[in-house]
């Protein structure tokens, strides 16, 4: 297979590298062979109008020619496309991918094969590609030029005015006339030219990926939008044209949809003759007949629409591609035709999965050099990932740049390999030397990484190499298929401009997965086995020795955590007049007492664990091998310390409100979010000292469990855990209002199109992702469960990251009932409301359970209420359409298209790893109960970790928190390198096929990812064993709240 002419390809046009061989079918699968043999010369147009000529054997089937085009292109997302051609009868049909070329296209040089879109999704940001949603805008663009897109004058006019945003750029008027008179987009142009104009003016700063993505937004509420009509007749000799899309079968009357079918209600489909049928499913309540006939010209254009209709119903509603049927041993009855590919599940699956490598592509049409990413980018020099060969390096510093740290890194015989390591940086208040506030501004950052290919990068060092000037970026991070499972600098902080950072590759020259951190992925300084088992010697093997250890460890985090605001959030403030003075005397006069306080806790620990570590006396088993006297002391300190714990509350809700008021001071809260030591929301930072009592508390509790009653140290322990169990008891209630209070708080940076979530009363039950079944079929949305009402969003792909508010369930006089059976959904639950009915489907039986447990618990509170509470959502209006109605229930007016360009607007950055959007494309859930629990389970220390095809262990400084794992460099420094959010990974041990023949590891995987890490001693891998499997895997309600009511909490 290969072109027949030396000249410009489309590839190359929109700059990808030469046969990448990316393929539309499954890992594992083999394409079908290729048939040797006469070759014959296929011309195809592309969405470009460009023409390229195919060579491919003539006995080769469909999918040859097609997978080619794909390939030739880079096309990933290929399966939503298809190549269409006038056959020898003049009727326009699609190539099938099974039956041999040459009996489809009988006389190839003269036929012209059109590559276009052939399956159009409900919702464009089902589309994760910007390449795939660029050829889905060109093709808008050729349906709005041949008349199939009809709409109204403005929705016309908004349409183009994207088109033109993406092909000159921002607004200039005398260029925009002067463009629009060189292009007609739609006949009768000039008429709608002051309008266009206008649009454009509103789109400065559009990239050309933002225009596509507001292109498909506009067009897919249209009622022509993927539209292709079909003459037929009914019964009755009235003239009508039937059509198919993503919901079922649609009727028109010219351009007008008089009728509909769902999938759902169409029992079954087949022509005879020239006669079309369509068998419904028996419906009391419908005036319909059980079979529907129409007649459309010949029997070969009936077949041709039975056959779209198949390919249809498969893409769309099927899980995978049906099964070939067994061949019948006498005589064959009907047609044997069955769609052949991926359907879309298995689509979205496999790119979420990142089972390719993007590319970079330019715009034939657009004007604009530079391809920029959907999010804005940093306008650093080298601020963007550059490309890398195989011996580059991964840390990158700008000529005439030094690390602060950087140590000598020599090539020698050994096989240890010395590293780049950024050195620590001082908080900004607490730094007292001027070389220190030097070290803190050369510090290198992280900058995001590429989307990448493979597991893991083979380079065992790293050296420091000459920067490479910065490729344009293919598409945003944030809105990537899939959530990045160790996403460096995880708040989307920007590198400096001297610094960059290139991803690592593995041996095969295959570019590493945006799973592995570039700065995490270097196997350098490895430990040896020896170094190990030496250290390990010099340490106590007492239990209890590990419990004082992990106070240690995790009393360095919380000093780091109460230093974002102390020190970090108190300098940030200091340089800007956006906080009110009485907001500031509440919540830094509180924290500074408390960090003074722990910063001497931690010295009397780490002087405590020296001298039980044995370096001066390691004989001697005196009284140094305790840690309860420590613990008790600072403990009856800390009860001095009460009335700055009991302000903290106070502290939380005045800030919240002061936002609330004060747009400026909101602005200035979220940019410190986005800061790097800001490694979670800022609001949870202001309750982390109530958290850390009960921390105090269960080591307590773990000590006075290991020590036997004549201990020396039982006494201690047992008079210290009465004092803090003492102190959570009176904190009990604060804690769990603040809580939810904070959790509500977090949720609506999260939401657009509400106004009053947070309100008294209102509690937060579970958030998690479940496909909601419409007419449009399954559709993934976000539930989010509170005591009074269940909201269903969408999310976009914008630069906000949020999730647009679709609809809310009042939870008075609803019912829930499992109803799989009834719609043939795997795990379907069906809602009843007083006023709208929906049926949604979970990932899984466990995931039903979850939901149908909560929902109903929050049904009988909230019939035990006093009614139906009078504060519903003010910006989402109810939708009464049941999912049964053939318009589907999102769909908006035409009449509503002009303000539709606002409610998508570019926003200013929004974390995007936050827990929702976790569970969003885990396609999993998370209740309070479950947030409760990851406040107790709170973990840090050292930790080997290796990757699946490695071989050394590399060490990092790991912090558990939040459902997620962050990885350091040290303990020292300020932020984290990379985070893993872990909902949805399994927790193993290794088996004995994977040869890692340690001690202490466990083992995380998910889908193609895996991770081993090895614990220091039995203790710390019980103990972490035990917290991560907290994340990993919900603990049943019943059980969940038994364990909070026995911590008091």
């Amino acid at each position: 297979m290969g072109e027949i002419e030396q000249k410009p390809t489309p590839a190359s046009r929109l700059g990808a590298p030469e046969n990448s061989g990316i393929s539309t079918l499954e890992r594992g699968q083999k394409p079908p062979p290729t048939p040797s043999g006469k070759l014959m010369t296929v011309k195809i147009q592309m969405l470009d109008d460009t023409q390229e000529a195919f060579e491919v054997p003539q006995r080769a089937p469909g999918k040859v020619l097609f997978d080619a085009v794909c390939n030739h292109l880079n096309l990933v997302e290929g399966d939503y496309f298809g190549l269409e051609f006038p056959d020898h009868r003049k009727i326009v049909v699609w190539l099938d991918l099974l039956k041999p070329i040459v009996k489809q296209i009988r006389r190839p040089k003269h036929v012209l094969v059109k590559f276009v879109v052939k399956f159009f999704p409900p919702d464009h940001t089902q589309l994760q590609e910007e390449l795939t949603r660029y050829l889905f805008a060109l093709q808008v663009k050729q349906d709005l030029a041949q008349g199939r897109l009809t709409c109204n004058d403005t929705s016309a006019a908004l349409l183009i005015s994207h088109i033109v945003q993406s092909e000159i750029g921002d607004f200039d008027e005398a260029l925009d006339r002067e463009h629009l008179a060189k292009n007609k987009y739609v006949p009768q142009q000039d008429a709608l030219e002051d309008k266009i104009v206008e649009f454009h003016h509103s789109h400065i700063g559009q990239t050309p990926a933002e225009s596509d993505f507001q292109l498909l937004e506009v067009a897919r509420r249209l009622e022509m939008y993927g539209i292709r009509l079909h003459p037929a007749k009914d019964r009755e000799g009235t003239k009508i044209n039937l059509a198919v899309a993503n919901t079922g079968i649609l009727v028109f009357q010219g351009f007008t949809k008089i009728n509909a079918f769902n999938w759902a209600k169409v029992r079954k489909l087949s022509f005879k003759r020239k006669r079309f049928l369509i068998k419904l499913r028996p419906d009391v309540n419908s005036s319909y007949q059980d079979t529907l006939e129409f007649l459309m010209a010949g029997r070969d254009f009936c077949k041709s629409f039975w056959k779209i209709c198949v390919e249809h119903h498969a893409f769309f509603r099927l899980f995978e591609e049906p099964k070939p049927k067994p061949k019948p041993v006498l005589f064959s009855r009907g047609s044997s035709f069955r769609f052949s590919g991926r359907t879309q599940k298995q689509v979205l699956d496999y790119v979420k999965e990142g089972g390719h490598k993007k590319v970079q592509f330019e715009r034939k049409h657009s004007k604009i050099h530079s391809t920029r990413s959907l999010v804005s980018q940093p306008t650093a020099p080298n601020s963007e990932v550059p490309k890398q060969s195989p011996q580059s390096a991964s840390l990158t510093f700008g000529e005439g740049t030094e690390s602060p740290s950087a140590q000598s890194c020599q090539q020698a015989k050994e096989t240890k390999v010395c590293t780049l390591e950024p050195g620590p940086r001082q908080s900004p208040a607490l730094s007292k030397s001027p070389s220190g506030s030097k070290a803190a501004d050369g510090t290198a950052a992280a900058a995001p990484p590429e989307e990448e290919d493979e597991e893991e990068g083979g380079k065992d060092g790293i050296r420091p190499s000459n920067p490479q000037p910065p490729q344009p970026s293919t598409g945003s991070l944030t809105g990537s298929p899939h959530l990045s499972e160790l996403s460096i600098n995880s708040q989307g902080g920007a590198a400096p401009a001297n610094v960059t950072l290139s991803p690592n590759l593995s041996p095969d020259n295959k570019q590493a997965s945006p799973l592995i951190s570039p700065l995490l992925n270097d196997q350098a300084c490895p430990r040896t086995d020896d170094e190990e088992e030496g250290r390990r010697k010099r340490f106590p093997t007492d239990k209890a020795y590990y419990i004082a250890k992990e106070v240690s460890t995790t009393e360095r985090t919380y000093l780091k955590d109460l230093e974002v605001i102390a020190s970090w959030f108190q300098s940030t403030v200091s340089k800007e007049d956006s906080m009110p003075e009485a907001l500031k005397s509440l919540i830094f006069p509180n924290f500074e007492p408390l960090h003074k306080f722990h910063t001497n806790f931690l010295k009397e620990i780490e002087q405590r664990l020296a001298l039980w570590e044995g370096r001066s006396n390691a004989h001697i088993r005196g009284d140094y091998q305790r840690i309860g006297d420590v613990m008790l002391k600072n403990i009856q300190g800390m009860k001095h310390l009460a009335a700055h714990l009991w302000k903290h509350s106070e502290a939380l809700e005045a800030l919240e409100t002061s936002i609330k008021g004060s747009r400026r001071l909101e602005h200035f809260c979220r940019d410190f979010e986005l800061q790097k030591v800001c490694y979670l929301p800022l609001n949870t930072f202001l309750l982390r000292p109530l958290h850390r009592l009960m921390h105090y508390k269960q080591v307590l509790e773990r000590l006075c469990k290991h020590h036997p009653p004549n201990h020396a140290d039982f006494r201690d322990c047992r008079a210290a855990l009465a004092e803090i169990t003492e102190m959570v008891a009176q904190l009990h209630g604060t804690m769990i209002k603040m809580e939810n209070f904070q959790k509500l708080h977090e949720l609506k940076k999260d939401l657009i199109g509400i106004d009053n979530l947070v309100i008294p009363g209102r509690e937060f039950i579970r958030l998690g992702s479940l496909s909601k079944l419409s007419g449009k079929g399954l559709q993934q949305r976000m539930f989010f469960l509170f005591n009074d009402v269940l909201l269903y969003t969408s999310r976009g792909l914008t630069a906000s990251n949020q999730f647009k508010v679709h609809g809310q369930l009042p939870l008075y006089g609803m019912t829930i009932e499992e109803s799989e059976e009834e719609w043939g959904v795997p795990h379907c639950l069906t809602l009843r409301g007083q006023r709208q009915s929906i049926i949604v489907a979970a990932s899984s039986r466990s995931e039903m359970e979850k939901w149908l447990e909560d929902i109903q618990m929050a049904i009988d509170l909230a019939e035990k209420s006093n009614g139906p509470t009078p504060e519903l959502l003010a910006s989402s209006p109810p939708d009464n359409k049941s999912p049964d109605e053939a318009t589907a229930a999102d769909q908006e007016s035409e009449d509503d298209l002009s303000a539709s360009r606002t409610s998508l607007e570019r926003q200013a950055p929004h974390r995007g790893n936050t827990m929702v959007h976790v569970c969003w494309h885990r396609s999993t859930s998370v209740s309070m109960v479950d947030f409760s629990i990851a406040v107790e389970n709170q973990l840090s220390g050292n930790l080997l970790r290796k990757f699946k095809n490695s071989n050394g262990w590399q060490k990092l400084w790991v912090v558990f928190t939040n459902f997620c794992l962050f990885f350091y460099k040290s303990h020292q420094d300020s932020h984290p390198l990379a985070s893993l959010p872990l909902l949805g990974y399994s927790l193993t041990i290794p088996s004995e096929s994977e040869n890692i023949h340690k001690d202490y590891v466990f083992k995380l995987h998910f889908k193609s990812h895996v991770y081993y890490f090895r614990a220091e001693s039995e203790y710390t891998f019980e103990r972490w064993m035990e917290v991560i499997r907290s994340a990993t895997s919900s603990a049943s309600r019943a059980h969940s709240l038994s364990h909070k009511e026995s911590h008091l909490y």
